[in-house]
């Protein structure tokens, strides 16, 4: 390749991250002067490159919003990046409907890669383990996904075609305040019309979305994951937990994931609310972050701490006996 047609393929680089780059700048990163930039501009439009120019002291040029430009220039570390983060995908079930999704956009990359960095990257894939395994999913389909993703952002209101758990059939007149992925499911959360309440749906169960007129303002406090997380655990886990840790938010907000529960000041410390399915794996959870703490509710779990201090206690000491025995004695 020559020299010169190395700098426009550069160039073209360089415009692919997107946004106006100025003709100073991109002299200065080519290592040419701003006449030869102008220059090699027109070559990149002469191919059909769609280059806009701007003109004036501070003109520059980038490349038209939308074009599918050919070919993807990737570097060994953005191409790492981009087979690494589809097989991370993959493998947490971030997929939609198409479950071959991934693996069509994973063989697409590689097509189009350098031989040699295809090879490599076939030969990580090949030869990396995971700890975590491959997660069960319940994907949702696509449009929906960024349907909603959409009136989120927007904040419009959208009427959803729901299928609840037991069959039933419905149509949802719903703010959307979030979508969230969490353990292997899409949810989206919000204020359901109908219900004239804050409502939590499965993606994989919605059939449509029509985008509506409405518009709304999110609560200011919402936090759409952690509402996700208490309504799930609020369906499944039956014991309703209060416990006063003798800490501080932000010690407790860096040690205890949003999973955990909602987390809140208290006069004695934090406040921490949630739900569990075993009252002894909460105990143990507890005593296991090392803060003193109160158990407010319920009155089983003071229970569940006490007999696991108790078998702390004999754990303890067992063995202590026999090792004083065997200690030899003092002349």
């Amino acid at each position: 390749m020559t020299r010169p047609t190395a700098r426009v393929l550069a160039l073209l680089e360089l415009l692919q991250t997107g946004g106006q780059r100025t003709v100073g700048d991109l002299a200065a990163r080519l290592g040419v002067d701003e006449r030869t930039v102008r220059r090699y501009a027109e070559h990149l439009a002469d191919l059909g490159i769609p280059v806009q120019a701007q003109r004036g002291r501070y003109g520059g040029y980038r490349l038209s919003p939308g074009y599918k430009l050919p070919p993807l220039m990737l570097t060994d570390d953005e191409a790492l990046a981009v087979v690494l983060g589809l097989r991370a995908a993959e493998r947490a079930g971030l997929a939609t409907t198409e479950h071959a999704a991934t693996a069509s956009a994973l063989a697409k990359v590689s097509r189009v890669l350098p031989r040699a960095l295809a090879r490599r990257l076939d030969n990580l894939l090949s030869t990396a383990q995971f700890t975590t395994p491959v997660r069960a999913t319940a994907p949702a389909g696509a449009d929906a996904l960024l349907s909603l993703a959409s009136a989120a952002q927007a904040q419009r209101t959208v009427t959803i075609a729901y299928t609840a758990w037991d069959g039933r059939e419905s149509r949802r007149e719903l703010d959307v305040y979030g979508v969230v992925f969490h353990s292997g499911r899409w949810y989206v959360t919000g204020h359901d019309h109908g219900r004239d309440d804050v409502r939590t749906f499965r993606l994989d169960r919605i059939a449509s979305v029509e985008q509506g007129d409405g518009s709304y303002v999110v609560p200011a406090d919402f936090d759409a994951m952690t509402q996700v997380v208490s309504g799930i655990a609020a369906v499944r886990w039956s014991h309703e937990v209060s416990v006063v840790l003798r800490t501080t938010v932000a010690e407790a907000s860096e040690r205890l994931p949003r999973s955990a529960g909602r987390l809140s000041e208290h006069d004695d410390g934090v406040l921490l609310e949630t739900r569990a399915e075993r009252l002894d794996g909460m105990a143990r959870m507890l005593a296991g972050l090392g803060w003193d703490f109160e158990v407010i509710t319920p009155d089983a779990l003071r229970e569940e701490v006490l007999a696991l201090a108790e078998r702390l206690r004999v754990s303890a000491g067992r063995g202590a006996g026999a090792r004083a025995t065997a200690a030899p004695q003092s002349p």
